[in-house]
C-alpha cells in the first residue's frame, strides 16, 4: 500500500504517523522532536511538563508553564522544519490557560481527549494552531461535531479515533474494556465515524483527516486503519522502548519484561478507567483501597484529594522516574509486544519500509 502524507490544513507530515503524547513526562522533547525529525507529528503531553522542575511543588501551574515553553524551544531545535503538537486532557485544572500558553508559544497543533473539548475553538480563535479533538465512541464524535459547528462555526482540523486498545486514560467505560465485543465491532464504529465527517468536510470545503489510534503495533495494522479510508495512524506504545524516549531506562524495560498478562484495566482515580502494567503498587492498592496523597498538585477537576484513592500525578511521576515498583505504569493493549530498546529511526522505519 502507497503510504502518503497526512495533511491537516496546511501542515504537511511526510509520514501519516502521530506520536501518542505521553504523560507524565514520557513524551517530552527528546522523543516528539526525535519524531518530528523523521516527518511523523511529534507530541509533547502537557499533564504535569513541568514535573521535574525544581519549584513543582511549591508552584506546579507555574512549573508546568516554563517547561511547557522549554520543551517546545527544544522540540524546535531537534526538528526545526518539523511539525510538533501537545496534548492536552480536558480533565486538566487550568485547562484553558495550558492551551492559551501552547498557542502563544507557537505550538502547531493541539490534541485533546479525556473529555470532550467543547470550548477548544474558542479558546483557540485566531491563532494558527490545527485542532485534533479525540474521540471513542460514536457518541463523543457526533457531539463535538455537532456542537462545534452550532457554537463555534467550525470543525475540526482533524479527528483522531482513540480505540479500546489505547494507553493510559480512555474513553470508555470499565465494562466495555473488559467485553471482547467492544474490540470485535470497533473496526465498525471507525468507519462509521470516518463517514459522519465527511457533511463537515463539504459545509466548511476543507479535508477533515481521519487518525486511528489504539493497538496500532505494526505496518499491518497501519496499512488495514488506511484502508478503511483512515488518513493516518497515532502511535504510542512502540516509541516508549526507544533511545529518545524521556522516561527512565527502567520504564522502558517495564514494557520490554512485561507479559500479555500482565496489562490490565484500572479505574484510575480521576473517573477515567486506563490501561497499565500489574505491579507490586497496583497490588497494595487493591489491598489496602487508598494510599493517602503526600501532596496535592492540583492537577485535574474530578480529583478529589481528601477522598481519592491514591494520586495519579505522584504514582505517574514515580513510573517516569523508574521507581516502578511505586508508580502507576501506564500503556497500550500491546505493550507486551515491545521487546528491545530501539531509535525512533527504527520504529518508524518498521512501519513504512
Amino acid at each position: 500500500m502507497e503510504v502518503k502524507p497526512l495533511k491537516i490544513g496546511d501542515l504537511v507530515a511526510k509520514i501519516p504517523i502521530i506520536q501518542g503524547g505521553m504523560g507524565v513526562g514520557v513524551s517530552l522533547s527528546s522523543l516528539a522532536g526525535a519524531v518530528a525529525k523523521e516527518g511523523g507529528i511529534g507530541v509533547l503531553s502537557a499533564a504535569q511538563i513541568g514535573y521535574d522542575e525544581p519549584d513543582f511543588e511549591k508552584d506546579p501551574e507555574g512549573a508546568n508553564m516554563r517547561a511547557m515553553k522549554k520543551h517546545i524551544r527544544k522540540a524546535r531545535e531537534i526538528a526545526p522544519d518539523g511539525i510538533i503538537g501537545i496534548n492536552i486532557m480536558v480533565a486538566t485544572r487550568l485547562y484553558a490557560n495550558y492551551v492559551k500558553e501552547a498557542i502563544a508559544n507557537g505550538i502547531d497543533l493541539i490534541i485533546s481527549g479525556a473529555g470532550l473539548p467543547t470550548e477548544l475553538p474558542a479558546l483557540a480563535k485566531g491563532s494558527r494552531t490545527k485542532l485534533v479533538p479525540i474521540v471513542s465512541p460514536k457518541k463523543s464524535a457526533r457531539v463535538i461535531l455537532k456542537m462545534w459547528d452550532k457554537k463555534h462555526q467550525t470543525a475540526p482540523d482533524a479527528l483522531l479515533i482513540e480505540g479500546p486498545k489505547a494507553g493510559g486514560h480512555l474513553g470508555f467505560k470499565y465494562e466495555e474494556l473488559v467485553s471482547d465485543e467492544t474490540y470485535e465491532n470497533y473496526d465498525d464504529t471507525i468507519r462509521e465515524i470516518i463517514d459522519m465527517v465527511k457533511p463537515y468536510e463539504e459545509k466548511y470545503e476543507k479535508d477533515i483527516p481521519v487518525i486511528v489510534a489504539g493497538g496500532v503495533s505494526s505496518k499491518e495494522d497501519m496499512e488495514h486503519c488506511l484502508s478503511m479510508g483512515a488518513s493516518g495512524v497515532q502511535i504510542a506504545t512502540p516509541f516508549v522502548t526507544t533511545e529518545e524516549c524521556d522516561a527512565d531506562i527502567r520504564y522502558k524495560e517495564a514494557y520490554i519484561n512485561c507479559k500479555k498478562e500482565d496489562i490490565t484495566i484500572v479505574k484510575s482515580p480521576v473517573g477515567m478507567p486506563g490501561r497499565a502494567i500489574k505491579n507490586k503498587f497496583m497490588e497494595i492498592v487493591q489491598r489496602e483501597g487508598r494510599i493517602k496523597p503526600k501532596h496535592c498538585f492540583n492537577c485535574m477537576s474530578a480529583c478529589n484529594p481528601g477522598e481519592t484513592v491514591y494520586c495519579i500525578t505522584e504514582r505517574l511521576i514515580e513510573a517516569v522516574k523508574g521507581n516502578i515498583d511505586d508508580g502507576l505504569i501506564f500503556c497500550g493493549a500491546d505493550a507486551w509486544k515491545c521487546h528491545k530498546i530501539s531509535t525512533v529511526k527504527d520504529v518508524i522505519g518498521s512501519y513504512i519500509k
